[in-house]
């Protein structure tokens, strides 16, 4: 395969791919061209590679820039702004679980914090109970992994393996 292709596959499949983290496919198939890029792209660069319109690629690039995905880049004698992806997996990967964890798991825990014991003797309040409690521990679980992968810098296998080998087994 040559590696316009294959670089045509990967973009789609990391376009695939953040649609599943909770981003758009555009700003996932940026981030794709950002990465497979080996010299900083201009907006134009990006419009013209990926089909995309200036308004579309300027929401998008603010957006994995404020993400801390990607930067920009000055280049001298160059006007046009530049942006230059972080090709650290490691990082890039902490960087996602940490946006995800920030928009997705710390809301969920607050809201499930707030039920607190519903009232109740019956068997639906009893029901519901025992739902949203284990759902928080579950929740406050999966926190504790991703605050360990966001945290160890490559490690985060190991320590999230010593993590889990303190719960119980549980079988489906």
């Amino acid at each position: 395969m040559e590696l316009n292709e294959a670089r045509r596959k990967y973009i789609e499949l990391w376009g695939s791919l953040g649609s599943q983290w909770g981003i758009n496919r555009t700003m996932a198939q940026m981030h794709a061209y950002l990465l497979s890029s080996s010299d900083p792209q201009s907006s134009i660069d990006i419009m013209e590679a990926l089909q995309l319109s200036r308004g579309n690629v300027n929401m998008n690039i603010r957006t994995l820039m404020d993400w801390g995905l990607v930067s920009k880049k000055h280049i001298p004698n160059d006007r046009k702004e530049f942006f230059l992806a972080d090709k650290n997996m490691l990082r890039v990967g902490a960087t996602i679980a940490r946006e995800r964890k920030k928009r997705e798991l710390e809301p969920l825990i607050a809201l499930l914090q707030t039920f607190g014991n519903i009232e109740g003797d019956t068997e639906a309040s009893e029901v519901f109970n025992d739902l949203t409690r284990d759902t928080l521990e579950y929740a406050k679980r999966c926190d504790e992994m991703l605050e360990l992968l966001i945290r160890s810098q490559g490690s985060w296998l190991l320590k999230a393996a010593k993590y889990f080998s303190k719960f119980k087994k549980v079988t489906a």
